[in-house]
């Protein structure tokens, strides 16, 4: 089950494996990873990590005994660290590892780094059952209970049924992606999955407690001349090295059954309520870059360096954030830092985020980023032109072809303006697509972008 690593060359042991992980990609291992190495206790708790469907990272992280660089890529510099709290690597097709891993009675934690997208929500949080990944794995986890299955809520009711079935207790599930009430959300979706499955699996979906949680750190795709400077700082070949920004935070609520590692001593922070922590991130951050990802995009910005170095942009992200923080339950003084601190981050040229990117599968971002604060201030008055931008900025995306925003969920955008407008807000709240004032809005934001 478990790759053989051998680090003696490194001196030092690959740990028991106490974690398990979906989602193999540069974040989880430029932050969750990356915490778990710097907890005291690191040595106690290893990572068993599956990728979604790929094999390639996993195979390349084998080659190197699960050892890897990560990059923290400042302004004016590059530290380099090797990190050895992945234990073991899989690629996602590997279901009977991922299985034989919840069986272990020292299985502690789950964390989950799958995309919004890949908690397959409909747009009113429930599971969607009519999608086709979804409706194959009810039929997979009918057939029996240890037939392979794809969707993340599928991966975990599977595990969580086979480690009822081995006799053991609870395990802690912490999903790290930006998902508003992100632990609560993934109870829900493990909950319908099993409902629509059988009445048997329901309590299998309780043997968990899920964890809430704020994870932060921009960590762009590596890019292909990475493996060499790795090599000529370090002397070490590393063909797996990970590129992150040095700025890290990861807000946690809830509970851990089994134990977990001192993630508190390396810098995490344990709070008894998420929520205004998750939405100043999900807003002001996340709020910011989708804003950057379509309106800097028009702009013919490729990353988002180049976009907040536009004055324009910048002018916009400003009135973007005024919006959003007036809808904030945090002080002011505490406000201002944070978007200070932002737009710094934001500007480090060194760090090549691509818009590209961050622009993918806009249909389960944009509600969770952007509506909230939209809906504020419609409330008190006209629509808030910070947000009819966004929105505006990601239906005039949809609608270029030469842009090519990828998202398997994409609502229709086709037809007049007004049209598209209309069949964006559909897809997002139906309740907006109603709006006169707001469409009117979208109708002359468009103009404005495209007059820019």
């Amino acid at each position: 089950m478990t790759p053989s690593l051998n680090r003696a060359r490194e001196g030092r042991p690959a740990a028991p494996v106490r974690m398990l992980h979906l989602g193999l990609g540069g974040f989880f291992r430029a932050h969750q990873a990356w915490y778990t190495e710097h907890a005291p206790d690191a040595e106690r708790w290893g990572i068993a990590a599956f990728t979604g469907r790929s094999t390639r990272i996993a195979e390349r992280l084998n080659a190197q005994d699960g050892l890897y660089t990560l990059v923290a890529r400042g302004p004016d510099g590059d530290r380099f660290e090797r990190i050895g709290s992945l234990s073991a690597a899989h690629p996602g097709g590997d279901h009977g590892a991922w299985l034989e891993y919840w069986r272990d009675p020292g299985l502690a934690v789950v964390t989950l780094t799958v995309t919004e997208a890949g908690y397959t929500r409909e747009p009113g949080g429930g599971l969607d059952v009519a999608a086709p990944a979804v409706r194959a794995d009810i039929a997979a986890l009918r057939a029996g209970p240890e037939t392979p299955v794809t969707t993340a809520a599928a991966r975990l009711l599977a595990g969580l049924a086979a480690r009822r079935r081995a006799g053991h207790g609870p395990v802690a599930i912490v999903p790290c992606d930006n998902v508003p009430g992100n632990g609560a959300a993934t109870a829900r979706v493990v909950r319908e999955l099993a409902g629509a499955v059988g009445a048997n699996w329901e309590r299998a979906a309780a043997g968990a407690s899920y964890v809430d949680t704020v994870a932060d750190r921009i960590t762009p795709w590596t890019a292909d001349e990475t493996p060499a400077a790795v090599a000529a700082a370090t002397g070490r070949a590393d063909a797996a090295p990970v590129v992150a920004e040095p700025f890290a935070e990861w807000v946690l609520c809830g509970d851990f059954p089994a134990g977990r590692p001192r993630w508190e001593d390396a810098g995490a922070r344990f709070v008894t309520d998420i929520t205004p922590y998750e939405r100043r991130k999900l807003w002001l951050l996340n709020g910011g870059h989708s804003l950057l990802a379509y309106a800097g995009r028009l702009r013919g910005h490729i990353t988002v360096a180049e976009a907040v170095a536009d004055p324009l942009c910048r002018a916009w992200l400003t009135e973007w954030w005024d919006e959003a923080s007036a809808a904030l339950d945090f002080p002011r003084h505490d406000l201002a830092a944070y978007r200070a601190a932002l737009l710094d981050r934001f500007a480090n040229p060194r760090i090549a985020h691509a818009l590209a990117k961050i622009a993918e599968d806009g249909s389960s971002k944009v509600p969770d980023r952007i509506l909230p604060a939209l809906r504020a201030a419609r409330w008190n008055g006209a629509p808030p032109p910070g947000a009819v931008r966004v929105i505006t900025a990601w239906l005039l995306c949809l609608r270029d072809t030469d842009l090519r925003v990828r998202d398997g969920a994409a609502p229709s955008a086709a037809g007049s303006l007004r049209d598209g407008a209309r069949g964006v807000l559909s897809r997002i709240d139906p309740a907006l697509a109603g709006d006169a004032r707001l469409l009117d809005a979208i109708v002359v934001q468009a103009g404005e972008l495209r007059r820019a």
